[in-house]
């Protein structure tokens, strides 16, 4: 909104020209989003506490977590409002990219508020049934990247596949890139959602992967700087930037209130969303493997899951004393804040490699 009100009047007032850079957008959305989240953020949880919108705790989780039960969950609403509006005030809203990506985080985001409603009513954590919330995921998914497909012009990179380590490999998917696009969407929502265990867990490793996407977002978008990296350049997701940075600040102030001991969680309304929001812009970045190593921490989760439950009912034995991961390290008797550091610590270290790539081929 800002970018469309002052930079037409740069040619009269010099100082509006500042509103044409990537940089100086996405930075203040980040700050706007990030400002907005912590002045509105004890107003959210004390609704929240007046709606009797708590925490429900699996039975089979740990018993440490018992003692959270009745914490306001949903915050997840406090991050796509302040995330929403952040977006539509510095973003260049005639781009197309960050309409599809900002209505596929909300799709997302309403997924998990269903599903975070009926937790509520029914006051267990049984919510949507897990098969009509994924059928559900991958309508949204399939519907977002179908959406680019039509989008996609002859000649462009649109469905062209990125591949890390090789310089001219770069396949044509054509229809196939469809399912392959919703997968991607669909397995990121799900790989934060399984994530979101701690207290600021998911929300940590977050802000590090959708940093990363915005650079690459920038990178991409620049038809000087994709060539000297030899990446594929895609006219118009350098606008993207604005929108992970505004994801970015949203994400810090709630994790103000969600950091050990949490005020606030997420819940599903937030995680799906926010995992979400990750796969379409890795999607609509043309880094969509790359996912796999800066969003790594994420997919360490989601396999642990995985193997638990496949060595349960091939052998009746499991792998960890609980899944997904961080449960196995706190049955072994790591307290919760170590947990979440190090686990960060991780994320950070996956991050820096993923990014070391870029110039690997």
């Amino acid at each position: 909104m800002l970018y469309h009100v002052f930079f037409p009047l740069h040619q009269t007032v010099g100082m509006f020209n500042v509103f044409r850079y990537l940089t100086f957008r996405t930075a203040y959305a980040a700050l706007t989003a990030l400002l907005v989240s912590i002045i509105i953020g004890p107003y959210v949880i004390r609704c929240l506490q007046q709606l009797q919108v708590g925490q429900v705790i699996r039975e089979d989780g740990p018993k440490s977590h018992f003692s959270k039960a009745g914490t306001p969950t949903m915050g997840g609403l406090l991050i796509l409002a302040t995330m929403t509006f952040s977006t539509l005030l510095w973003a260049n809203l005639t781009m197309p990219y960050v309409w599809l990506a900002l209505g596929t985080t909300l799709a997302f985001g309403a997924v998990g508020f269903c599903d975070d409603y009926l937790k509520k009513v029914r006051r267990s954590s049984a919510g949507l049934r897990a098969k009509y919330k994924f059928l559900m995921q991958i309508a949204l998914a399939g519907l977002a990247v179908g959406v680019l497909y039509l989008m996609a012009e002859p000649g462009d990179n649109t469905l062209r596949l990125h591949l890390p380590f090789f310089k001219q490999l770069r396949p044509d998917l054509g229809l196939w890139y469809i399912p392959f696009g919703a997968w991607v969407i669909v397995g990121a929502s799900n790989a934060v959602n399984l994530t979101d265990g701690l207290d600021g867990l998911a929300t940590g490793p977050f802000i590090i992967a959708i940093f990363v996407y915005a650079g690459i977002a920038y990178v991409v978008g620049n038809a000087n700087f994709a060539e000297y990296l030899n990446l594929m350049h895609i006219r118009g997701a350098g606008e993207l930037a604005v929108f992970c940075g505004a994801l970015l600040g949203a994400s810090l102030g709630f994790l103000w209130f969600n950091a050990y001991p949490a005020q606030i969680f997420m819940g599903d309304v937030g995680s799906l969303a926010l995992g979400g929001a990750l796969g379409t812009v890795a999607v609509l970045a043309k880094h969509e493997l790359l996912l796999l190593l800066i969003g790594g921490l994420f997919v360490i989760e989601t396999l642990s899951v995985i193997i638990q439950v496949a060595s349960f009912k091939l052998t009746g034995k499991r792998v960890f004393r609980m899944a997904p991961l961080h449960h196995h390290f706190e049955a072994k008797g790591w307290q919760e804040p170590k947990v979440i550091v190090r686990f960060w610590i991780i994320a950070i270290t996956l991050a820096l490699f993923s990014l070391s790539t870029l110039k690997l081929r």
